[in-house]
């Protein structure tokens, strides 16, 4: 399956063809994902012998899904994959060097390319197998400065034949670790601003609404003031049938305690929402259910593209940053969040509603005819009461504005 690729996303492809190495920048909901394979789709088309290609993302969850994405745009090539990581795939997996070897070279050693999906904790399990790698794609590239990323990534970047960054924020510091440093990521090799990917209908405007909440939240309340504060804010919601909703919460305890602790979870089935959540420590929910990583995504994709489904999926960071959540309208952010991880977060409901994406591709509308869209813009709302959540709010709107306004790269 090949796309048509935009403008801007041309122009991101013949920048990494005409690199050996170097970073892309590309605002989120762009289609970072469309040129990487892309990429590689051409370069599969035109190689002499067998490749091995790498991909790496900072969470297992993305690491699949990212997999997923690229089995049915390479449905049609001579293409194998394995994951090197803890997580559940229907793959061959293993975070054995040994095994790593052995299953690329049988996949070589076939006429096959092999894909290997893995993340930055895990990247180091790929280095020891001491494989050939003909490239190698970071996604959510600013998580290589981690400390305990960047060794590994480091290495795999000098190893491999070609490197690439992509990420919508990337993250500068004064350190050996930072994306300015050359030796390691290259170049910067494109730059994309926000203001084309709108007006090339690829995503919409974010709007920032407060919420007056009607409690003071302290340390002791939490839980039933956030509670409150979800309820009142899904009650407000009136441009929009069946909303889709992100909420950022603070911890896992809160989400736990909000659960346990009050009626939310009545509420909410009351108001005709399915009710998904998702932590590291719990695992995934679907309305009290207990499902796998996997079914959770697939779930989360089918609701958000059916036009009369509710639902609402609370987190604490999985998916902030990376995820395809389809259709999500709102997002409620029940905390403080890094610049970068703010930036994210705005990103998961910028993305169009399928029918204005359609109705721009067969010229029925035009891009950017916002009084006609089905979604004009995603909403991100915050609680304030008494100073609380103002200087979140006003942090937000910073976020914002560089990004769609100013056409600026959000670095930090």
């Amino acid at each position: 399956m090949m796309l048509t690729l935009l403008p801007y996303q041309q122009r991101a492809l013949d920048a990494v063809q005409k690199a050996i190495r170097g970073s892309v920048y590309i605002p989120t909901g762009g289609g970072k994902t469309v040129v990487m394979m892309e990429d590689a789709r051409q370069r599969v088309l035109n190689a002499q012998e067998p490749m091995t290609f790498v991909v790496v993302a900072p969470r297992i969850l993305l690491a699949n899904q990212l997999c997923s994405e690229f089995e049915e745009y390479l449905k049609d090539q001579n293409v194998a994959y394995m994951h090197v990581h803890s997580g559940e795939t229907h793959h061959q997996s293993s975070t054995r060097p040994s095994v790593i070897a052995e299953y690329n070279d049988i996949a070589i050693g076939s006429g096959k390319h092999q894909f290997i999906f893995t993340t930055y904790n895990s990247i180091q399990r790929v280095n020891d197998a001491d494989i050939n790698i003909d490239v190698v794609y970071f996604d959510e590239a600013h998580h290589c400065v981690k400390p305990s990323n960047f060794v590994g990534i480091a290495h795999t970047s000098a190893v491999a034949d070609n490197a690439y960054f992509f990420t919508a924020t990337p993250k500068f510091n004064n350190s050996k670790e930072s994306m300015n440093n050359t030796d390691v990521y290259g170049n910067n090799i494109i730059s994309i601003p926000a203001q084309e990917l709108i007006e090339a209908g690829s995503i919409i405007p974010p709007k920032v609404v407060p919420y007056e909440a009607q409690t003071i939240r302290t340390k002791e309340n939490a839980p039933f003031v956030d509670a409150e504060n979800i309820v009142g804010i899904l009650s407000e919601i009136s441009d929009c049938d069946a909303p889709k909703v992100l909420v950022a919460a603070p911890s896992t305890k809160v989400i736990w305690a909000m659960f346990t602790e009050s009626d939310l979870l009545q509420q909410l089935n009351n108001m005709g929402y399915t009710i998904m959540h998702i932590t590291s420590k719990h695992g995934a929910y679907i309305d009290k259910t207990k499902v796998s990583r996997e079914v959770f995504f697939e779930k989360m994709n089918e609701f958000g593209t059916d036009p009369d489904k509710k639902f609402i999926v609370f987190h604490y960071s999985i998916l902030s940053e990376g995820m395809n959540v389809h259709g999500l309208t709102h997002c409620i952010m029940l905390r403080n969040l890094p610049l970068i991880e703010m930036a994210q977060t705005v990103g998961r409901v910028i993305r169009m509603h399928r029918d204005d994406r359609k109705a721009i591709a067969d010229g029925t509308m035009k891009a950017g005819e916002f009084a006609f869209y089905k979604k004009p813009f995603g909403t991100i709302t915050i609680p304030v009461n008494n100073n609380y959540g103002d200087k979140i709010a006003r942090q937000l709107q910073v976020v914002v504005d560089t990004i769609f306004v100013k056409g600026e790269v959000l670095a930090a």
